[in-house]
């Protein structure tokens, strides 16, 4: 990973990243791993669809774009957490994806909120935020 963050050419993004790459490590406990060529990610697991497809993906993860910092999380986080988004700051939201222009503009906590929550429903420990709690 340490390779990748010094190779973003943009210093305020790579600072971004390096603190975000701290911040999913405090809070999944986990260290980090290179998912392909761009993707740092954090633990893992296991997805099935229901076509019976199946993979793994990181428990949580970044991936500093040149637009944007993009954060993986938990699918429908968008509808899943709404009061959280709301106190987090400036942002987008993709399918899974948390778009974020600079980390200083959001809520730190919210943030760590947001990703804690993402691993808790993909260890299946928050079956409270899969009914929008």
């Amino acid at each position: 990973m340490d390779d990748f963050l010094a190779a973003v050419s943009d210093e305020r993004r790579r600072a971004d990243a390096e603190r975000l790459g701290t911040i999913l490590c405090e809070v999944t406990g986990e260290p980090a791993v290179m998912w392909g060529p761009s993707i740092v990610g954090f633990g893992s697991y296991r997805y099935t669809y229901a076509s019976g497809r199946t993979g793994d993906w990181p428990l949580a993860g970044f991936s500093p774009r040149k637009q944007h910092l993009v954060v993986y999380l938990v699918g429908g986080f968008e509808e899943r957490h709404a009061s959280v988004l709301a106190r987090l700051g400036p942002h987008k939201t993709g399918k899974g994806c948390l778009y974020l222009k600079r980390l200083d503009d959001v809520d730190e906590s919210a943030l760590r909120e947001l990703i804690d929550r993402t691993v808790r429903v993909h260890k299946g420990v928050d079956r409270a935020a899969d009914r929008g709690q």
